[in-house]
Protein backbone atom coordinates (compact mmCIF):
# COMPACT_ATOMS: atom_id res chain seq x y z
CA UNK A 1 0.00 0.00 0.00
CA UNK A 2 1.43 3.65 -0.66
CA UNK A 3 -0.72 5.40 2.96
CA UNK A 4 1.88 7.31 4.25
CA UNK A 5 1.76 7.43 7.80
CA UNK A 6 2.72 9.68 11.00
CA UNK A 7 5.30 7.69 11.98
CA UNK A 8 6.66 7.63 8.36
CA UNK A 9 6.20 11.62 7.72
CA UNK A 10 10.05 12.17 9.48
CA UNK A 11 11.14 11.10 5.57
CA UNK A 12 9.60 13.57 4.24
CA UNK A 13 9.98 17.06 4.63
CA UNK A 14 9.88 19.94 1.77
CA UNK A 15 7.79 17.48 -0.16
CA UNK A 16 4.76 17.39 -1.78
CA UNK A 17 3.05 14.20 -0.02
CA UNK A 18 -0.98 13.21 0.21
CA UNK A 19 -2.23 12.02 3.81
CA UNK A 20 -5.28 10.30 4.70
CA UNK A 21 -6.33 10.84 8.17
CA UNK A 22 -9.22 11.00 10.89
CA UNK A 23 -9.95 14.68 12.07
CA UNK A 24 -8.97 14.84 16.07
CA UNK A 25 -9.33 17.79 16.57
CA UNK A 26 -9.65 22.00 14.85
CA UNK A 27 -9.14 24.93 15.99
CA UNK A 28 -10.62 28.08 14.39
CA UNK A 29 -8.52 31.31 14.89
CA UNK A 30 -8.95 34.69 13.88
CA UNK A 31 -6.22 34.59 11.41
CA UNK A 32 -5.56 30.78 10.99
CA UNK A 33 -7.02 27.13 11.40
CA UNK A 34 -5.23 24.15 13.14
CA UNK A 35 -6.80 21.00 11.89
CA UNK A 36 -5.04 17.57 13.36
CA UNK A 37 -5.42 14.40 12.02
CA UNK A 38 -4.37 11.15 13.59
CA UNK A 39 -3.78 7.52 12.48
CA UNK A 40 -3.23 3.95 14.60
CA UNK A 41 0.42 5.24 14.46
CA UNK A 42 -0.01 8.88 16.21
CA UNK A 43 -1.25 12.92 14.88
CA UNK A 44 -0.10 15.74 12.98
CA UNK A 45 -0.98 19.12 12.38
CA UNK A 46 -2.49 20.53 9.34
CA UNK A 47 -1.95 24.50 9.18
CA UNK A 48 -4.21 26.55 6.84
CA UNK A 49 -3.80 30.62 6.84
CA UNK A 50 -6.88 31.89 6.61
CA UNK A 51 -5.56 35.40 4.30
CA UNK A 52 -5.90 33.72 0.31
CA UNK A 53 -7.07 30.44 1.25
CA UNK A 54 -10.81 31.16 1.01
CA UNK A 55 -12.12 27.84 -0.75
CA UNK A 56 -9.48 25.95 2.01
CA UNK A 57 -11.17 27.74 5.37
CA UNK A 58 -14.96 26.96 3.48
CA UNK A 59 -13.83 23.13 3.25
CA UNK A 60 -12.56 23.00 6.63
CA UNK A 61 -15.66 24.80 8.09
CA UNK A 62 -17.72 22.02 6.89
CA UNK A 63 -15.72 19.10 8.21
CA UNK A 64 -17.04 17.79 11.74
CA UNK A 65 -14.67 15.87 13.97
CA UNK A 66 -13.68 12.29 13.45
CA UNK A 67 -14.33 12.74 9.62
CA UNK A 68 -12.12 11.45 7.84
CA UNK A 69 -10.07 13.36 4.98
CA UNK A 70 -7.23 13.61 2.45
CA UNK A 71 -4.84 16.42 2.15
CA UNK A 72 -2.80 17.12 -0.26
CA UNK A 73 0.58 19.52 0.56
CA UNK A 74 3.78 20.37 1.95
CA UNK A 75 5.52 18.71 4.99
CA UNK A 76 7.52 21.30 6.93
CA UNK A 77 9.80 20.56 9.73
CA UNK A 78 8.59 23.59 12.35
CA UNK A 79 10.01 22.77 15.46
CA UNK A 80 7.81 25.22 17.11
CA UNK A 81 5.02 22.64 16.35
CA UNK A 82 4.94 20.71 19.72
CA UNK A 83 3.17 17.80 17.82
CA UNK A 84 5.99 16.07 16.18
CA UNK A 85 7.62 19.36 15.08
CA UNK A 86 6.10 19.46 11.90
CA UNK A 87 3.17 20.34 10.04
CA UNK A 88 1.34 20.27 6.60
CA UNK A 89 0.31 23.10 4.62
CA UNK A 90 -2.29 21.88 2.20
CA UNK A 91 -3.21 23.05 -0.77
CA UNK A 92 -6.38 20.92 -0.90
CA UNK A 93 -8.58 19.48 1.62
CA UNK A 94 -10.74 16.67 0.40
CA UNK A 95 -13.75 14.93 2.82
CA UNK A 96 -13.88 11.06 2.28
CA UNK A 97 -16.34 10.61 4.99
CA UNK A 98 -18.38 13.06 7.24
CA UNK A 99 -19.22 12.18 10.39
CA UNK A 100 -21.88 13.15 12.14
CA UNK A 101 -21.72 16.41 14.00
CA UNK A 102 -22.17 14.76 17.83
CA UNK A 103 -21.01 11.20 18.99
CA UNK A 104 -23.05 8.70 20.85
CA UNK A 105 -19.82 8.65 23.25
CA UNK A 106 -17.47 10.86 24.40
CA UNK A 107 -14.46 8.88 22.78
CA UNK A 108 -11.84 11.65 24.75
CA UNK A 109 -12.41 10.44 28.24
CA UNK A 110 -14.13 7.29 28.94
CA UNK A 111 -15.30 8.33 32.40
CA UNK A 112 -17.50 10.36 30.54
CA UNK A 113 -19.96 7.76 29.62
CA UNK A 114 -20.97 4.63 30.99
CA UNK A 115 -19.51 1.55 30.43
CA UNK A 116 -22.31 -0.48 28.94
CA UNK A 117 -22.89 2.34 26.07
CA UNK A 118 -19.04 2.64 25.54
CA UNK A 119 -19.60 -1.33 25.04
CA UNK A 120 -22.72 -0.56 22.39
CA UNK A 121 -20.52 1.71 20.35
CA UNK A 122 -17.47 -0.38 20.92
CA UNK A 123 -16.49 0.72 17.60
CA UNK A 124 -15.72 4.28 18.54
CA UNK A 125 -14.76 3.15 21.78
CA UNK A 126 -11.99 1.46 20.21
CA UNK A 127 -10.90 4.85 18.49
CA UNK A 128 -9.28 5.80 21.85
CA UNK A 129 -5.33 6.23 21.58
CA UNK A 130 -5.16 3.96 25.09
CA UNK A 131 -7.41 1.28 23.02
CA UNK A 132 -5.14 1.48 19.75
CA UNK A 133 -2.31 0.78 21.97
CA UNK A 134 -3.84 -2.05 24.28
CA UNK A 135 -4.59 -3.94 21.12
CA UNK A 136 -1.44 -3.54 19.25
CA UNK A 137 0.29 -4.58 22.35
CA UNK A 138 -2.11 -7.93 22.12
CA UNK A 139 -1.58 -8.68 18.80
CA UNK A 140 2.40 -8.09 19.41
CA UNK A 141 1.70 -10.40 22.09
CA UNK A 142 0.99 -13.31 20.32
CA UNK A 143 3.32 -12.40 17.93
CA UNK A 144 6.04 -13.29 20.75
CA UNK A 145 4.45 -16.31 22.19
CA UNK A 146 4.11 -17.72 18.59
CA UNK A 147 7.63 -16.92 18.14
CA UNK A 148 8.71 -18.77 21.28
CA UNK A 149 7.28 -21.53 20.12
CA UNK A 150 8.49 -21.69 16.58
CA UNK A 151 11.88 -21.24 17.57
CA UNK A 152 11.52 -24.19 20.15
CA UNK A 153 10.00 -26.93 17.95
CA UNK A 154 6.52 -26.60 18.64
CA UNK A 155 3.31 -26.60 15.75
CA UNK A 156 0.76 -24.53 16.08
CA UNK A 157 -2.88 -26.85 15.48
CA UNK A 158 -6.03 -25.89 15.23
CA UNK A 159 -8.63 -27.97 17.17
CA UNK A 160 -12.59 -27.86 16.49
CA UNK A 161 -14.95 -25.74 18.28
CA UNK A 162 -18.35 -28.37 17.30
CA UNK A 163 -17.32 -30.77 19.72
CA UNK A 164 -19.99 -34.01 20.39
CA UNK A 165 -18.84 -33.77 24.75
CA UNK A 166 -17.96 -31.58 27.20
CA UNK A 167 -13.89 -31.19 27.81
CA UNK A 168 -15.00 -30.40 31.49
CA UNK A 169 -17.21 -32.64 33.59
CA UNK A 170 -20.28 -30.40 35.08
CA UNK A 171 -19.18 -27.47 32.51
CA UNK A 172 -22.13 -25.13 31.17
CA UNK A 173 -21.87 -25.69 26.97
CA UNK A 174 -23.63 -23.83 24.45
CA UNK A 175 -25.63 -26.44 22.78
CA UNK A 176 -26.50 -26.93 19.54
CA UNK A 177 -28.63 -28.78 16.56
CA UNK A 178 -25.69 -30.71 14.52
CA UNK A 179 -27.86 -32.27 11.50
CA UNK A 180 -30.60 -33.98 14.10
CA UNK A 181 -27.91 -34.62 16.42
CA UNK A 182 -26.95 -32.75 19.73
CA UNK A 183 -23.77 -30.92 19.21
CA UNK A 184 -21.86 -28.30 21.89
CA UNK A 185 -19.29 -25.30 21.45
CA UNK A 186 -15.90 -25.99 22.13
CA UNK A 187 -15.52 -25.31 25.74
CA UNK A 188 -11.42 -26.29 25.81
CA UNK A 189 -9.14 -27.72 23.01
CA UNK A 190 -7.97 -29.96 25.91
CA UNK A 191 -9.18 -33.37 24.64
CA UNK A 192 -7.69 -32.34 21.05
CA UNK A 193 -4.52 -31.20 22.68
CA UNK A 194 -3.81 -34.42 24.17
CA UNK A 195 -4.94 -36.33 21.28
CA UNK A 196 -2.49 -34.72 19.51
CA UNK A 197 0.16 -36.05 22.43
CA UNK A 198 -1.29 -39.47 20.95
CA UNK A 199 -0.75 -38.65 17.24
CA UNK A 200 2.96 -38.07 17.64
CA UNK A 201 3.07 -34.39 17.70
CA UNK A 202 5.74 -33.56 20.74
CA UNK A 203 5.00 -29.83 21.39
CA UNK A 204 1.85 -27.93 20.46
CA UNK A 205 -0.39 -24.92 20.87
CA UNK A 206 -3.38 -22.71 19.88
CA UNK A 207 -4.71 -19.53 20.28
CA UNK A 208 -8.55 -19.85 19.26
CA UNK A 209 -11.71 -18.99 20.81
CA UNK A 210 -13.51 -21.07 23.44
CA UNK A 211 -16.83 -21.39 25.15
CA UNK A 212 -18.29 -21.21 28.33
CA UNK A 213 -22.34 -20.90 29.19
CA UNK A 214 -21.62 -19.64 32.54
CA UNK A 215 -24.07 -16.97 33.96
CA UNK A 216 -21.54 -14.95 35.43
CA UNK A 217 -22.03 -11.45 35.28
CA UNK A 218 -18.41 -10.92 37.18
CA UNK A 219 -15.15 -8.87 35.78
CA UNK A 220 -13.42 -11.86 34.99
CA UNK A 221 -15.74 -13.96 32.95
CA UNK A 222 -17.19 -13.74 29.25
CA UNK A 223 -18.98 -16.84 27.64
CA UNK A 224 -16.81 -16.12 24.27
CA UNK A 225 -13.21 -16.22 24.98
CA UNK A 226 -9.41 -17.11 23.52
CA UNK A 227 -7.70 -19.39 25.33
CA UNK A 228 -3.83 -19.76 24.53
CA UNK A 229 -3.23 -23.82 24.90
CA UNK A 230 -0.09 -25.93 24.89
CA UNK A 231 0.71 -29.37 25.34
CA UNK A 232 3.59 -31.13 25.36
CA UNK A 233 5.55 -34.81 25.54
CA UNK A 234 8.16 -36.64 27.10
CA UNK A 235 8.07 -34.50 30.49
CA UNK A 236 9.72 -35.79 33.27
CA UNK A 237 6.78 -34.19 35.79
CA UNK A 238 4.39 -31.28 36.05
CA UNK A 239 7.54 -29.16 36.90
CA UNK A 240 8.96 -29.34 33.47
CA UNK A 241 5.32 -27.51 31.95
CA UNK A 242 5.78 -25.26 34.91
CA UNK A 243 9.23 -24.43 33.98
CA UNK A 244 8.37 -23.95 30.06
CA UNK A 245 5.26 -21.74 30.83
CA UNK A 246 7.77 -19.63 32.76
CA UNK A 247 10.29 -19.17 30.11
CA UNK A 248 7.89 -18.21 27.83
CA UNK A 249 6.15 -15.66 29.90
CA UNK A 250 9.21 -14.33 30.39
CA UNK A 251 10.16 -14.33 26.41
CA UNK A 252 7.16 -12.09 25.80
CA UNK A 253 6.85 -10.06 28.64
CA UNK A 254 10.41 -8.60 27.88
CA UNK A 255 9.83 -8.23 24.09
CA UNK A 256 6.61 -6.23 25.46
CA UNK A 257 8.34 -4.47 27.78
CA UNK A 258 11.46 -3.55 25.64
CA UNK A 259 9.09 -2.73 22.79
CA UNK A 260 5.88 -0.80 24.65
CA UNK A 261 6.86 -0.19 27.74
CA UNK A 262 7.21 3.43 27.86
CA UNK A 263 4.30 3.94 25.40
CA UNK A 264 2.15 1.52 27.93
CA UNK A 265 3.47 3.63 31.23
CA UNK A 266 2.60 6.89 29.08
CA UNK A 267 -0.84 5.49 28.22
CA UNK A 268 -2.15 3.82 31.37
CA UNK A 269 0.42 4.12 34.21
CA UNK A 270 1.61 1.02 34.37
CA UNK A 271 5.12 -0.84 34.29
CA UNK A 272 5.13 -4.02 32.64
CA UNK A 273 6.15 -6.27 35.06
CA UNK A 274 9.64 -7.34 35.34
CA UNK A 275 9.93 -11.71 34.85
CA UNK A 276 13.82 -11.51 35.19
CA UNK A 277 13.36 -13.42 38.55
CA UNK A 278 12.54 -16.92 38.74
CA UNK A 279 8.77 -16.91 39.84
CA UNK A 280 7.93 -18.06 42.91
CA UNK A 281 6.41 -21.72 43.81
CA UNK A 282 4.24 -22.43 46.61
CA UNK A 283 2.11 -25.16 47.67
CA UNK A 284 -1.77 -25.39 47.65
CA UNK A 285 -1.31 -26.30 51.32
CA UNK A 286 1.06 -23.58 52.18
CA UNK A 287 -0.66 -21.07 50.66
CA UNK A 288 -3.87 -21.59 52.38
CA UNK A 289 -1.61 -21.38 55.79
CA UNK A 290 -0.21 -18.30 54.68
CA UNK A 291 -3.72 -16.51 53.73
CA UNK A 292 -5.16 -17.49 57.71
CA UNK A 293 -1.96 -17.50 59.64
CA UNK A 294 -0.48 -14.22 57.75
CA UNK A 295 -3.49 -12.07 56.80
CA UNK A 296 -6.22 -14.05 59.20
CA UNK A 297 -8.09 -14.93 56.18
CA UNK A 298 -11.22 -17.14 57.02
CA UNK A 299 -11.67 -18.88 53.45
CA UNK A 300 -14.56 -20.88 53.11
CA UNK A 301 -13.91 -23.40 50.19
CA UNK A 302 -11.22 -26.29 51.13
CA UNK A 303 -10.04 -27.21 48.08
CA UNK A 304 -9.66 -24.38 46.26
CA UNK A 305 -8.48 -20.64 46.08
CA UNK A 306 -10.81 -17.94 46.75
CA UNK A 307 -10.23 -14.99 44.47
CA UNK A 308 -9.88 -13.32 47.99
CA UNK A 309 -6.87 -15.44 48.73
CA UNK A 310 -5.13 -15.69 45.10
CA UNK A 311 -4.55 -11.37 45.71
CA UNK A 312 -3.81 -12.19 49.35
CA UNK A 313 -1.05 -14.84 47.96
CA UNK A 314 -0.17 -12.44 45.10
CA UNK A 315 0.67 -10.07 47.99
CA UNK A 316 2.86 -11.96 49.48
CA UNK A 317 4.75 -12.70 46.76
CA UNK A 318 5.39 -9.02 45.64
CA UNK A 319 6.45 -8.37 48.96
CA UNK A 320 8.63 -11.40 49.85
CA UNK A 321 10.19 -12.25 46.13
CA UNK A 322 9.45 -9.11 44.70
CA UNK A 323 7.29 -10.85 41.64
CA UNK A 324 4.07 -10.21 40.23
CA UNK A 325 3.83 -14.06 39.28
CA UNK A 326 3.65 -16.65 41.60
CA UNK A 327 2.75 -20.89 41.23
CA UNK A 328 0.61 -22.37 43.69
CA UNK A 329 1.00 -26.34 43.41
CA UNK A 330 -0.63 -29.73 43.77
CA UNK A 331 -4.34 -28.58 43.97
CA UNK A 332 -6.58 -31.29 46.36
CA UNK A 333 -7.64 -34.06 43.65
CA UNK A 334 -11.39 -32.62 44.41
CA UNK A 335 -10.90 -29.71 42.53
CA UNK A 336 -9.43 -30.75 39.29
CA UNK A 337 -10.64 -33.24 36.21
CA UNK A 338 -10.19 -36.60 35.72
CA UNK A 339 -7.40 -36.65 33.29
CA UNK A 340 -4.82 -34.91 36.09
CA UNK A 341 -2.11 -37.40 37.13
CA UNK A 342 -2.07 -38.09 41.22
CA UNK A 343 1.41 -39.41 43.02
CA UNK A 344 1.46 -42.38 44.70
CA UNK A 345 0.48 -40.47 47.62
CA UNK A 346 -2.52 -39.29 45.95
CA UNK A 347 -0.90 -35.90 45.45
CA UNK A 348 -2.14 -33.97 42.34
CA UNK A 349 0.45 -33.26 39.63
CA UNK A 350 -0.97 -29.62 38.96
CA UNK A 351 -0.83 -26.02 39.18
CA UNK A 352 -2.11 -22.57 39.07
CA UNK A 353 -0.57 -19.31 37.81
CA UNK A 354 -1.17 -15.85 39.62
CA UNK A 355 -0.57 -12.73 37.91
CA UNK A 356 -1.64 -9.91 40.05
CA UNK A 357 -4.05 -11.06 42.32
CA UNK A 358 -5.84 -13.06 39.48
CA UNK A 359 -5.48 -16.74 38.20
CA UNK A 360 -4.59 -16.81 34.67
CA UNK A 361 -3.09 -20.75 34.13
CA UNK A 362 -4.50 -23.69 35.20
CA UNK A 363 -2.10 -26.64 34.27
CA UNK A 364 -0.93 -30.15 35.14
CA UNK A 365 0.71 -33.10 34.35
CA UNK A 366 -1.93 -35.82 32.55
CA UNK A 367 -2.72 -39.01 33.30
CA UNK A 368 -1.69 -41.14 30.14
CA UNK A 369 -2.19 -44.25 31.48
CA UNK A 370 -5.28 -46.21 30.53
CA UNK A 371 -6.35 -48.35 33.15
CA UNK A 372 -5.80 -45.18 35.72
CA UNK A 373 -7.44 -42.52 33.70
CA UNK A 374 -10.29 -45.04 33.15
CA UNK A 375 -10.56 -45.59 36.86
CA UNK A 376 -10.26 -41.43 37.81
CA UNK A 377 -13.32 -40.97 35.33
CA UNK A 378 -15.44 -43.83 37.32
CA UNK A 379 -14.37 -41.70 40.56
CA UNK A 380 -15.66 -38.42 39.41
CA UNK A 381 -18.91 -40.24 38.69
CA UNK A 382 -18.99 -40.07 35.03
CA UNK A 383 -19.77 -43.26 32.82
CA UNK A 384 -16.58 -44.22 30.60
CA UNK A 385 -18.98 -44.81 27.89
CA UNK A 386 -19.44 -41.11 27.75
CA UNK A 387 -16.13 -40.93 27.16
CA UNK A 388 -15.16 -43.32 24.87
CA UNK A 389 -13.57 -41.79 22.09
CA UNK A 390 -11.56 -40.00 24.51
CA UNK A 391 -10.48 -43.11 26.16
CA UNK A 392 -9.44 -44.48 22.47
CA UNK A 393 -6.65 -41.86 22.37
CA UNK A 394 -4.48 -44.06 25.40
CA UNK A 395 -5.32 -47.61 24.18
CA UNK A 396 -2.25 -47.65 22.12
CA UNK A 397 0.92 -46.16 23.82
CA UNK A 398 0.84 -42.15 24.66
CA UNK A 399 3.68 -40.42 25.83
CA UNK A 400 3.93 -38.45 29.62
CA UNK A 401 2.82 -35.49 28.82
CA UNK A 402 1.25 -32.30 30.24
CA UNK A 403 0.59 -28.84 29.56
CA UNK A 404 -1.14 -25.66 30.11
CA UNK A 405 -3.76 -22.92 29.57
CA UNK A 406 -4.10 -19.62 29.67
CA UNK A 407 -6.53 -16.80 29.02
CA UNK A 408 -5.52 -14.07 26.84
CA UNK A 409 -8.28 -11.36 28.20
CA UNK A 410 -6.94 -12.04 31.75
CA UNK A 411 -3.26 -11.51 30.90
CA UNK A 412 -4.34 -8.71 28.95
CA UNK A 413 -6.33 -7.05 31.93
CA UNK A 414 -3.20 -7.88 34.72
CA UNK A 415 -0.37 -6.37 32.49
CA UNK A 416 -2.26 -3.27 31.77
CA UNK A 417 -3.71 -3.11 35.21
CA UNK A 418 -7.15 -3.44 33.61
CA UNK A 419 -10.26 -3.88 35.72
CA UNK A 420 -13.04 -5.18 33.63
CA UNK A 421 -12.38 -7.93 31.22
CA UNK A 422 -15.45 -6.09 29.20
CA UNK A 423 -12.29 -3.25 28.63
CA UNK A 424 -9.62 -5.54 27.61
CA UNK A 425 -11.22 -7.61 24.51
CA UNK A 426 -11.98 -6.35 21.68
CA UNK A 427 -15.76 -7.55 21.56
CA UNK A 428 -17.16 -8.79 24.86
CA UNK A 429 -19.36 -11.43 25.02
CA UNK A 430 -21.39 -11.70 27.79
CA UNK A 431 -24.73 -13.36 29.70
CA UNK A 432 -26.59 -9.92 28.07
CA UNK A 433 -23.95 -8.76 25.17
CA UNK A 434 -24.74 -10.25 22.12
CA UNK A 435 -24.26 -6.78 20.08
CA UNK A 436 -22.40 -4.91 18.46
Amino acid sequence: MKKLYVKDLKNHYDEEINFSGVVDNIRNLQYVIFMILRDNTGKVQVTIEKEGNDELVKKVEEITLESTVKINGKLIESPKVKLGGMEIIPNNIEITSLSMSELPIDIKDKDNTLRETRLDYRFLDLRREDNQLLFTCESYIQRMMREYWYNNGYTEIHTPKISAKAAESGAETFKLDYFGKEATLSQSPQFYKQMAMSSGFDKVFEIGPVFRAENSHTSYHATEIWMVDVEISWIESYLDVMEEEENWIRYFMTNLKEKYGEKIKEQFGVEVSDTSKPFPRITFEDAKKICKEVYNYQAVKEDDLERGEEELICKYAKEKYDSDFVFITNFPYSARSFYVMKDEAGVTQTYDLLFKGVEITSGAQREHRYDILKKQIAEKGIDPKDLDFYLEFFKYGVPPHGGFGVGLGRIMMRIFEIDNIREATFIYRGPTRLNP
